[in-house]
């Protein structure tokens, strides 16, 4: 199988079961998060066992799903799934702007600095825009949950929360190539 092909099955294989699952028992979160959890482990462990590491950013993403989900479901409350996004980018803000005082660069840099070479300046540029970026996502998840029904919220977390980011995405390439360097 192709390499490409597994990590994007790893990447969505548990959101489509989630869907499915959501969908097929009528709209009922309780019966969809168990199947989602479980189809998260599983994609991990297949991770694990085709590359012998899992990504930080599947890892705790696979950590947090487990754990919101498990408190959504013992509690018998959506509010823990609903705030899950919210506090990964909230983490993920957070973790970008502390993450230099350990590191001594942009976290970013660390990340995905084998495969983009900018300036400094391009990479605390781009760790900011980041930063940014996180934190209106944690923001724009709690106004969609707290507004809007539970089916908008799970459409949104997806069709709308995925888009916005490939959006915000693309837009970064003016900034990188400004201060691409040729290493």
């Amino acid at each position: 199988m192709n390499k490409s092909f597994l990590k994007f099955l790893t990447d969505f294989g548990p959101l489509i079961i989630f869907f499915y699952y959501y969908y097929d028992s009528n709209k009922d979160l309780k019966i969809a998060i168990p199947p989602f959890i479980i189809a998260t482990i599983l994609a991990l462990s297949f991770v694990w066992f085709l590359e012998k590491k899992i990504p930080k950013v599947p890892l705790l993403s696979g950590i947090l799903i487990t754990l919101f989900g498990g408190l959504t479901i013992y509690f018998d409350n959506p509010i823990f799934i609903y705030m899950k996004p919210t506090i990964i980018n909230i983490l993920f803000g957070i973790s970008l702007i502390f993450g230099r005082y350990f590191t001594n660069e942009p976290v970013l840099k660390k990340i995905i600095g084998q495969s983009i070479s900018l300036t400094d300046e391009g990479w605390k540029i781009l760790n900011k825009r980041w930063v940014y970026f996180f934190f209106l996502l944690a923001i724009l998840n709690e106004l969609v949950w707290r507004t809007q029904s539970e089916e908008f919220w799970v459409n949104f977390k997806v069709w709308g929360l995925l888009p916005i980011t490939f959006i915000f995405t693309a837009f970064q390439i003016g900034l990188i190539n400004k201060y691409k360097t040729n290493e």
